[in-house]
């Protein structure tokens, strides 16, 4: 009996390694730098972002093509990335990232703006095409690949034919303004939700609501 205790405690030892194995997560949310771009609605990513390190108490910290910040949900480590290569180069800061950390294709999620969807909506997709988004472009252009988990927030569509880029790049209303922290609050817990139960059941979480 004495082989098959030392099997049971090599089964031990191995689980408890892989217990102490950090999974990794590289959450990229998408925007521009600099103080014209900080309040607007293309920067919603990087809101989503600050709102998830802040109810952690984690803190970005200026890097190579971004700012970083580290969040632990349930033995998770969350990468949080919010590029500094500005949105039409984003495909840049994504790919370092993911090399740099190791993180597999399955476990990046983006969150961008979405003029489609209406203000504070949240859709989730496994894949899809760039949707006309420059950031989005860029992620699929230098990956070579769409298939990756992202998170859309919607900043809705209200605006005259030919407007677009100064709605996009306007600050919020302060209607909104007033509901954007729950939403905030809400995208980020659909990001802990990726990590923690997964990209399919997520999305049935979250894309009802």
């Amino acid at each position: 009996m004495f082989w098959l205790k030392n099997i049971f405690s090599r089964s031990r030892e191995k689980a408890v390694e892989r217990t102490d194995e950090t999974v990794k997560y590289l959450i990229a949310g998408l925007g521009n730098i600099g103080a014209e771009y900080a309040e607007t609605r293309h920067n919603v990513g990087f809101a989503v972002l600050d709102a998830l390190a802040g109810a952690s108490d984690a803190v970005f910290t200026p890097s190579r093509y971004g700012a970083v910040a580290e969040v632990r949900v349930k033995g998770r480590t969350l990468i949080l990335l919010k590029p500094a290569t500005y949105m039409n180069l984003s495909g840049k800061a994504v790919s370092y990232w993911l090399q740099k950390e190791r993180v597999p294709l399955e476990n990046l999620f983006v969150v961008v703006d979405d003029i489609a969807l209406p203000f504070g909506a949240i859709r989730i997709r496994a894949r899809g095409s760039d949707g006309g988004h420059n950031g989005l472009k860029s992620i699929n252009a230098v990956l070579g690949t769409a298939d990756y988990g992202r998170l859309r927030f919607g900043i809705g569509g209200d605006f005259p034919k030919g407007f677009q880029s100064d709605y996009v790049l306007g600050e919020w209303t302060t209607e909104e303004k007033a509901e954007l922290p729950q939403r905030l609050a809400a995208a980020g817990d659909a990001v802990k939700s990726f990590a923690t139960v997964g990209l399919e059941r997520t999305m049935n979480l979250y894309n009802k609501k």
